[in-house]
């Protein structure tokens, strides 16, 4: 079944609400895939989240190549922190940073 109007909408606003510096292409993206049926029994919040993290992770960071050379989930994960933050700063997405890395704000 295909996200209602509505759904759209609130995955819409939850966007620009994290990430208000997403650029237009990355947003469509996220938002495409933020209102897949699988994350229908989330809040718009939380699958904006979960898909912006997943996005920024299998786009913008070294994660996949790790894998690949056979990192573990965790381990691929801690190497790229750095990216992966530095992208968030860039989108303005400070609630999604953990604290010790948005210390210079």
């Amino acid at each position: 079944m295909p996200p209602t109007a509505r759904r759209r909408d609130e995955i819409a606003q939850a966007l620009t609400l994290l990430a208000p510096r997403t650029p237009y292409y990355d947003a469509e993206q996220i938002r495409e895939a933020a209102a897949a049926s699988h994350l229908r029994a989330l809040t718009a919040q939380n699958a904006v989240r979960l898909t912006l993290l997943a996005y920024i992770r299998h786009t913008y960071t070294d994660y996949d190549k790790l894998r690949d050379e056979g990192l573990d989930k965790d381990s691929a994960l801690y190497w790229i922190q750095d990216q992966t933050s530095e992208k968030l700063k860039q989108w303005q997405a400070l609630n999604l940073l953990p604290d010790s890395n948005y210390s210079d704000q």
